[in-house]
């Protein structure tokens, strides 16, 4: 049986927490799926948001771990970070794509009827059809409107560098569920 996740699950690097939510449970608000992709950052990342040191916009990924940081993306969507290691290190998760589970009529309405393969494959749609909002910001992933539950079974992952970054483009943080089809980019064979 899956457990939920509380603070100390996330208290570890931030590559080592991506790879472990892999097959884990989001729900926001009882909405959510199997989490199928996720992208590591840390504070000496140059890619990371906490590379430059704390700042408004980024305070709650130097907060305590296992609470949500939330940023617009392109100044259109929210999307939705798991903060990791001690408070003030500053790292988190990037959640870029989730198999679509629970309310999957609620997610189809709030993306105007996309393709149940497009529906959460990657940060921007995840957000729009969980509703992520900038409230959500700072919040802990244990209490509501979050629930993580860790994965149940053992999960093949794949590894390979990230996308839509410009800096450290070939540090190979971002990891996936082998097969899956609700990926946002598929990953290469012998990276």
């Amino acid at each position: 049986m899956a457990k939920q996740l509380i603070s100390a699950d996330f208290q570890d690097d931030a590559s080592r927490v991506a790879r472990r939510l892999i097959g884990a449970i989001l729900l926001v608000d009882g909405v959510g799926g199997r989490i199928v992709e996720t992208e590591a950052y840390d504070r000496d990342d140059p890619a990371s948001h906490c590379f430059g040191g704390q700042t408004e916009r980024n305070k709650a990924m130097f907060g305590p771990p296992g609470h949500a940081y939330v940023y617009r993306s392109y100044g259109i969507h929210w999307c939705l970070n798991f903060v990791c290691r001690e408070q003030g290190h500053g790292a988190g998760v990037l959640i870029r794509a989730l198999e679509p589970l629970h309310g999957v009529d609620i997610m189809l309405g709030r993306r105007a009827n996309r393709s149940l393969r497009e529906l959460c494959s990657g940060p921007g749609r995840l957000g729009q059809a969980l509703a992520i909002r900038h409230e959500y910001n700072g919040r802990s992933l244990s209490q509501p409107p979050f629930e993580v539950w860790g994965a149940r079974e053992f999960v093949s992952v794949s590894v390979g560098p990230r996308i839509g970054i410009s800096k450290a483009v070939d540090t190979p943080w971002r990891f996936g569920l082998t097969g899956s089809l609700f990926l946002s980019k598929p990953f290469h064979v012998g990276y």
